[in-house]
């Protein structure tokens, strides 16, 4: 059968994808290998805790309808969910929030419909996804990017804005995904305060990689450095090291208002079923009751032991570099190499995951192989990984003095 003319189209741009060498596929995890790749920082997925808090919140309503049924407009609310609502905006030290069924859905809805015409968006140049696509629908005026963390340029760029009469949101992650550097929230909170005097900056802060990390109790980053009434709204995710799904944007009460009328993400989707709830409601029980401290204190022990045994590397030029070696605090290491897929591979071949990032995912030349730590890693593990990420970079090296030879 003869393809159609948009089949074609679809085929070329594969086809392209594919000789560029950055066409996606879906994969499985493979039994048994040592997990570097997941976000799932706390190891809660494979915890009886969860599993045991969860079974226990399953149980404590066997007639909960499982489905929600529709919309948070419609039919999809429930008193569970507004108590749930309530009591993480309480643990997160908010006014209150609300529930999205993602935070990709999160941070496009919000930024998709806060902005108002004619107001300014300033951004980290390495901002999420989600972020560009709530901008791409936003009614704002301008979009304005910032050199990665570079708080000298963000203060220039605010201070040159056509400031009377629009707002100016600034928006940044705390734990950056790729990167896997923290921002300088208390220097651009300086930042602001200088600028705009208390009037017409507001600071969105993505927490979706730092909650469960950082902060007491594992409430992230603002919380950590005590910011939370200088932020004007945060995501905090339940996918990564809570090991749920869905998400919740901490702000006043003028702004949940707001999203519920405005954000679409929110009015046309159905909401979360309640076994969703349920997982979420326990995965704060137990960040509340003290459970994660003892994860959360053995995370940042072995990400103490990670950075010690990457700073022993030696100095690989194209071949291996660390992103950010000064960061010592992140359970994200960038390896950047211009063989990322080579180098997974050697790494998988020993049954270590790791995942290989090239371009679109990251800029080109900055080409990567993601690191991420987790709570149930062992010294052992990571001193394995170390030692066969040495013992590719040494055969990569001979590779080339061979090359060199034969020419």
């Amino acid at each position: 059968m003869t393809p159609s003319h948009l089949e074609s189209q679809l085929f070329r741009a594969l086809q392209r994808r594919r000789t560029l060498s950055s066409f996606r596929t879906l994969t499985l995890p493979v039994a048994g290998a040592v997990d570097f790749s997941s976000n799932d920082f706390l190891s809660l997925s494979s915890s009886p805790l969860l599993r045991s808090a969860f079974l226990s919140e399953l149980t404590a309503s066997p007639t909960f309808p499982l489905g929600s049924g529709g919309s948070r407009l419609l039919d999809g609310n429930s008193s569970y969910t507004l108590q749930l609502e309530s009591s993480i905006s309480t643990f997160l030290c908010g006014e209150t929030g609300l529930l999205f069924n993602s935070g990709y859905d999160a941070n496009a809805g919000f930024f998709a419909c806060v902005p108002q015409p004619g107001d300014i968006v300033v951004y980290d140049e390495l901002i999420h996804a989600s972020v560009h696509e709530g901008m791409r629908l936003s009614r704002a005026a301008e979009k304005i990017a910032f050199p990665h963390n570079d708080t000298v340029s963000l203060e220039e760029i605010l201070r040159n804005l056509p400031r009377p009469g629009r707002n100016v949101f600034i928006a940044v992650e705390s734990l950056y995904s790729m990167d896997g550097d923290l921002a300088p929230l208390v220097e651009i909170v300086a930042i602001m305060r200088r600028v705009f005097k208390g009037e017409g900056a507001h600071l969105v802060v993505d927490e979706a990689h730092s909650t469960g990390v950082y902060g007491n109790y594992g409430r992230g980053l603002v919380c950590e450095l005590g910011l939370e009434r200088e932020v004007f709204a945060r995501l905090h995710t339940f996918g990564k090291a809570l090991a749920c799904n869905g998400a919740i944007v901490i702000c006043s009460p003028l702004v949940r208002e707001y999203l519920i009328n405005y954000a679409r993400t929110l009015i046309f989707t159905t909401a979360l079923s309640f076994p969703a709830l349920a997982a979420i409601r326990a995965a704060f029980r137990i960040l509340g009751s003290g459970e994660t401290v003892e994860l959360q204190t053995r995370l940042h022990a072995l990400i103490k032991h990670l950075h010690e045994a990457l700073s022993e590397l030696p100095e690989s030029g194209p071949l291996l570099t660390i992103q950010n070696p000064e960061q010592q605090n992140t359970p994200i290491v960038a390896l950047l190499t211009d063989r990322p897929r080579a180098l997974a591979k050697y790494l998988q071949e020993e049954g270590y995951m790791v995942r290989p990032i090239v371009h679109p995912t990251v800029p080109r030349g900055k080409e990567r192989v993601r690191v991420c730590l987790h709570a149930g890693n062992t010294e052992d593990e990571i001193r394995g990984l170390v030692g066969r990420i040495k013992e590719w970079v040494e055969s990569e090296r001979k590779k080339g003095l061979v090359e060199k030879a034969k020419i």
